[in-house]
């Protein structure tokens, strides 16, 4: 497990993580995009605050991800998680872009896959996010597909998530993450998450009823060895905190229209996408993706709790 070091390119890790680590106890992994990118200031130091108490509420340590100055970080303290939350070049960085901003010196928040492959290198088993990436809608024409998914088909890390982000081609992702190998667990659930909404109305082969038999499959992975790639727990919001379903389609569908219209395509069309979505719902998709991060942090702390327990 890599440790505070002189090394420039090993992570660095908090002495609260470090220690953590050391003695066997619950550590969840959080990312720093949403802290960076995802939120209006101020909003997003307090999220940023809040979900890390829900991870020390339920008796686990969180390690928030990012790059400062060059050096990859698991586990930030204050000062840190203030620079990530009100420093406008905080750049954002996938798995690929990891390599040239510590060679650099750059600082950027992480997403999903430079934030499992970080986690996973230092040693934390269990990864908190809101939503993951996944295939583009009209892939066969652009071939548009997140990162995220070949890097979680290499790393042996568990993903609670509410899925990928319904803006995507949920039924293609999820064919691409079998064609990948990699193993999708519902959470209380028949049927896949859909970001925003409880259910996508895709099902899933597997469902897990407590964080009890979420370790378990954990142990059974672990125990057959095999290629490396994560487990994705697929946690839905719940259906108090959902986008409305018809308010959700409409605004997406009409969203879609636009962009075809506008000639948007490639890199800009997710960004399109969400905008739309906070604008045209008066900020409730914000306030849907929120609720479905705080559930998936406070179920990743219970699952590695569950999994210290069982060591």
């Amino acid at each position: 497990m890599p440790q505070n070091s002189p090394e420039p390119y090993e992570p660095v890790l908090s002495a609260e993580v470090r220690a953590a680590l050391s003695a066997g106890l619950p550590v969840v992994a959080l990312e720093s995009t949403i802290i960076a990118h995802g939120l209006p200031r101020p909003r997003n130091l307090t999220v940023a605050r809040e979900l890390e108490g829900l991870v020390r509420s339920a008796g686990a340590v969180p390690a928030t991800v990012a790059v400062l100055d060059g050096r990859a970080h698991v586990g930030l303290g204050e000062d840190q998680l203030e620079r990530v939350a009100g420093d406008p070049a905080v750049r954002k960085l996938g798995h690929r872009d990891l390599a040239p901003a510590l060679a650099t010196g750059a600082s950027g928040a992480t997403t999903v896959s430079a934030t499992a492959f970080l986690a996973a290198r230092a040693g934390v088993g269990v990864f908190a996010t809101g939503g993951l990436g996944g295939v583009h809608r009209e892939w066969a024409a652009a071939q548009d597909e997140s990162a995220d998914l070949r890097l979680l088909a290499r790393t042996g890390i568990t993903v609670v998530c509410a899925g990928v982000k319904s803006i995507l081609d949920v039924p293609a992702t999820l064919q691409r993450l079998e064609t990948l190998g990699v193993c999708v667990v519902g959470y209380g659930a028949k049927h896949f998450p859909g970001f925003y909404l409880s259910s996508s109305g895709e099902p899933v082969d597997w469902t897990a009823q407590s964080p009890d038999e979420v370790v378990e499959v954990i142990r059974a992975k672990e125990a057959l060895g095999g290629p490396a790639s994560a487990l994705i727990v697929a946690n839905p919001v719940a259906e108090a905190d959902q986008l409305d379903p018809a308010l959700h389609d409409r605004v997406l569908a009409e969203a879609l229209d636009a962009c075809r219209e506008r000639g948007i395509s490639g890199q800009g069309v997710t960004p399109f996408l969400l905008d739309q979505l906070m604008r045209r719902t008066g900020g409730a998709s914000l306030e849907a993706n929120l609720a479905a991060v705080r559930g998936n942090v406070t179920l990743a702390a219970r699952i590695a709790v569950a999994a210290a327990e069982a060591e």
